[in-house]
């Protein structure tokens, strides 16, 4: 609550203990990478065109989405412990993150797997002494494929990483936001895929339309627990696409064109929702899903 709080300490994080997943990749990126070019000359041209489109411009560069959240939220002086898959990637964060004097430790997990899941909450209940403030649901992986063409493989990936991951991490960490004293704060990272129809993405937007769902009734449940839930839905954000030499750019301001304010955000354009969502600023609101995507989802 902000009650009898002053402006510094409404808009301050300092003190905090945060847990953000997938700290040292962006949106997208792993799978736009392994996304098959020869997969698109069996599909429709004009879904071919458009989902290229959204492959390229959802994608981020290596980490900025999730280095941006991170840095915002240790940047306004919260401790936070952040995941990845990939060791090297993490070390090569940490140190970096270590060199801005942030206070960001790390550990390696799988989100879509329980027993890292499992795992990770020890390790965030050990390094914080049995507490958390904030917990950020950011791991995810894209599947940009046609849905009669999609596996039951594919679904249960996606479905292990993007859905499962966000409850069970959230039910891991219940007792520790309960534990946290000045009520808890859980962000949930959606994508505007889960309330607007976009082709060949039938399965990961399925997961961000429950993952919607999932924080309407989470903070329904948590709210006499003085735990708020919200979710951040973003469209396009940029990186370096302008250098990107597979994209034709013409394919871009075609889908900017459907953009009322014309461009994609900025990574910190997102990162900073995520931090205002955890200050005690944000004490009132719950069970919302904001879309920060330049007005494309009201066109």
């Amino acid at each position: 609550m902000v009650a009898g709080k002053t402006r510094e300490e409404r808009w301050s994080l300092a003190g905090v203990t945060a847990l953000v997943t997938g700290g040292s990749k962006g949106i997208g990126y792993v799978t736009c990478h392994e996304f098959n070019f020869f997969y698109l000359v069996y599909v429709h041209i004009v879904i071919k065109v458009y989902v290229y489109v959204v492959c390229d411009i959802m994608r981020l560069g290596v980490g900025d989405f999730r280095h941006a959240i991170v840095e915002e939220l240790a940047e306004f002086g919260a401790r936070v412990h952040t995941c990845s898959r990939n060791a090297a990637e993490l070390e090569a964060c940490r140190q970096r993150w270590e060199e801005k004097g942030l206070q960001v430790t790390v550990s390696v997990c799988d989100v879509s797997v329980p027993a890292d899941r499992e795992s990770l909450m020890a390790t965030v209940k050990a390094n914080f002494g049995g507490k958390l403030d904030i917990l950020v649901n950011n791991a995810g992986q894209s599947l940009f494929k046609l849905a009669a063409e999609s596996t039951s493989d594919d679904y249960t990936r996606i479905m292990a990483t993007n859905l499962e991951s966000c409850f069970h991490l959230s039910q891991l960490a219940h007792p520790l936001l309960l534990a946290s004293g000045i009520g808890g704060s859980v962000v949930h990272i959606s994508s505007i895929a889960g309330f607007i129809g976009l082709p060949a993405l039938a399965i990961y937007s399925m997961t961000k339309g429950a993952m919607n769902q999932l924080t309407r009734s989470l903070a329904t449940e948590w709210a006499h627990d003085g735990i708020r839930v919200n979710c951040i839905a973003p469209g396009g954000v940029k990186t370096d696409i302008s250098s990107d030499k597979t994209i034709d750019p013409e394919l871009v301001k075609k889908e900017m064109a459907r953009v009322p304010m014309g461009r994609i955000a900025e990574p910190e354009e997102v990162a900073s929702m995520v931090a205002f969502l955890c200050m005690p600023a944000a004490s009132y609101m719950t069970g919302q899903v904001i879309c920060i995507d330049g007005g494309r989802t009201i066109t």
